[in-house]
């Protein structure tokens, strides 16, 4: 391999490695309701992962959104986005539950 191609290698593998680091600020925050837990991981606005949990297990439909984002009622809500994703005046992530065609919890929310 000659030299241009070894340093041109070794500059790609550190690039992917700055690119796949998390901010040095990201934080992750959670705020739990009765039923449900929302988790969110980001840095300011910049949302990366919105994850919605049961606390007690059973089964049932769960639901994320953020501001344009609403994920689609499923087993396990969870959502990752690109770094650097941002969206305009959403200041809250948040999470519902519903069971047997019923909302159970809906609106349980992180400030972000």
């Amino acid at each position: 391999m000659t030299y241009v191609k070894k340093l041109a290698t070794a500059f790609v593998s550190c690039s992917l490695l700055l690119l796949s680091a998390a901010p040095a600020s990201a934080q992750v925050d959670g705020n739990c309701g009765t039923y449900i837990c929302v988790m969110t991981a980001h840095h300011n606005r910049f949302v990366q992962d919105i994850t919605v949990r049961t606390k007690d297990g059973l089964p049932g439909k769960l639901r994320a959104y953020w501001g344009n984002f609403r994920s689609p009622r499923v087993n396990a809500a969870s959502h990752r986005w690109a770094v650097n994703y941002e969206q305009a005046n959403a200041k809250l992530v948040c999470g519902g539950l519903e069971r047997d065609g019923r909302t159970i919890e809906d609106g349980v929310c992180v400030t972000i």
